[in-house]
């Protein structure tokens, strides 16, 4: 198998080539070259979640050997508490089902990537002898699980963008809280939105990615994107029936690995992208307009993105794989262009849009009406449920995370032990302007050569 940039003008690359390189030299994003058939998947039944990511990604990493794969499967869902049921399929009314994805080691769904990636980085600087920078951004969740997934890895040094003040405190006490050597946490002034474009510039400057040696850990990387697409796999094995799957996202990251998978032979009844008030996703499949506004913090903060940077991939596949119109229409978007979306047709794709009113008012109506209590990224999830269609929403973090919320809805104050940990550590970060100047001098001062 090999590995194409969306924008055309890349050479095709290996596995493991496209893993370590990230983002394109040309700027865009890897795709598989082409989409395996994954339906003999299907014929395995209720296979242990290892096993089923090992045969997964035996369609895309076709240079390791299957007991290569094995092995780096079983080490990546080493800290899951129950491996082979990484993602419990919890039945909340009769049709309606929630796919948990937060009991990974930092309560949110970017584990399934992450551990994943970490494990990859490992055997990069093992093969190559060489060490790695990772470079990232993020809205909340993705920091803390790719630290958890680097912390202490000899020949790593990890560096996160976040929003100062625009995280919830124990998103925030995830990532400064480590003691780790090689963590640098790193908090901006400004969105997230700023920290995406940072981590973008920066590797599109080849001179600087090569020196610095400059590895990605978001959803830009490919290797990312096609974790996540095991979940949906297993909970269709686990399933009366074909799902419409109802998806919190604002980088669409987790929404277009369910769709990939779906154009490798999985059968859905579609998907609904589920936004917070920062709706650029929710215009998007209702419209066919893409027009980044401004950020509106919110109380789902993982999602609040103006900025999604899959987006990409999914243009790339609406143009036929056209390489050079991918180009063309990314740079309008990077200009703050509005575009539309040749051809509209939003297909199997809805959507839906809670303002922090919505949010608040779905926790309680969860709490009520099924027994459950989501998280407020998950809750943007509920806002639009068909109880005669066999639904999955997937669950994308641990109330825990978000206690102050959770208490402003329903009274109850969730805790986790893992988080209650981390109230008498002591924080450390940086703190940037949101430049990329400053942030190049930071690496050139902490980066590993």
């Amino acid at each position: 198998m090999r590995f194409l940039s969306t924008r055309g003008d890349a050479p095709p690359l290996n596995f493991a080539a496209a893993f370590a390189s990230g983002l394109a030299p040309d700027g865009g994003l890897y795709v598989p070259e082409s989409l395996p058939d994954i339906t003999p998947l299907l014929a395995d039944g209720q296979l242990p979640y290892p096993e089923l990511a090992a045969c997964f990604f035996e369609f895309f990493d076709t240079d390791k050997t299957p007991a290569e794969t094995d092995e780096l499967m079983a080490r990546s869902f080493r800290a899951f508490p129950d491996p082979d049921n990484a993602a419990p399929l919890v039945q909340i009314d009769d049709n309606t089902f929630v796919l948990e994805l937060f009991h990974g080691p930092t309560l949110a769904f970017k584990d399934f990537g992450l551990q994943l990636v970490g494990n990859l980085f490992a055997d990069q600087i093992a093969r190559t002898g060489y060490p790695i920078n990772v470079l990232g951004a993020t809205s909340g969740d993705t920091g803390s699980a790719a630290i958890h997934g680097l912390a202490e890895q000899d020949g790593a040094r990890v560096f996160i963008l976040y929003p100062q003040g625009r995280i919830s405190e124990l998103q925030e006490r995830q990532m400064t809280c480590t003691g780790a050597e090689n963590i640098f946490p790193i908090a901006i002034d400004g969105s997230f939105d700023d920290a995406q474009r940072i981590v973008k510039e920066l590797f599109n400057d080849l001179n600087f990615k090569t020196e610095a040696s400059l590895s990605a850990v978001n959803s830009i990387n490919l290797a990312r994107i096609l974790a996540q697409s095991i979940y949906y796999l297993h909970a269709a094995a686990r399933l009366p029936a074909p799902a419409h799957f109802v998806v919190p996202t604002g980088n669409f990251g987790n929404v277009l690995a369910g769709w990939l998978v779906a154009r490798m032979g999985l059968p859905t009844a579609g998907f609904t992208v589920a936004t917070n008030q920062n709706d650029l996703l929710h215009r998007l499949f209702t419209t066919g307009h893409y027009q980044s506004g401004k950020t509106k913090p919110s109380l789902a903060p993982s999602m609040d993105i103006q900025i999604a940077s899959n987006f990409e991939r999914f243009l790339y596949y609406q143009l036929d794989g056209d390489g050079a119109a991918t180009s063309a229409t990314m740079a309008e978007v990077a200009a703050g262009h509005g575009i539309e979306l040749p051809n509209f047709d939003p297909g199997t794709f809805a959507a839906t849009r809670s303002d922090d009113e919505a949010i608040l008012r779905n926790i309680a109506t969860a709490k009520e009406r099924y027994g459950y209590l989501p998280d407020p990224h998950t809750a943007c999830a509920f806002e639009s449920i068909d109880p005669a269609e066999t639904t999955v929403i997937l669950a994308t973090a641990h109330p825990a995370k978000f206690p102050a919320t959770i208490e402003k809805a329903t009274g109850d104050h969730p805790t986790h032990p893992t988080l209650e940990a981390l109230k008498n550590k002591t924080p450390q970060n940086a703190t940037l302007p949101a430049t990329a100047e400053a942030v190049r001098s930071y690496l050139e001062a902490n980066a590993l050569t």
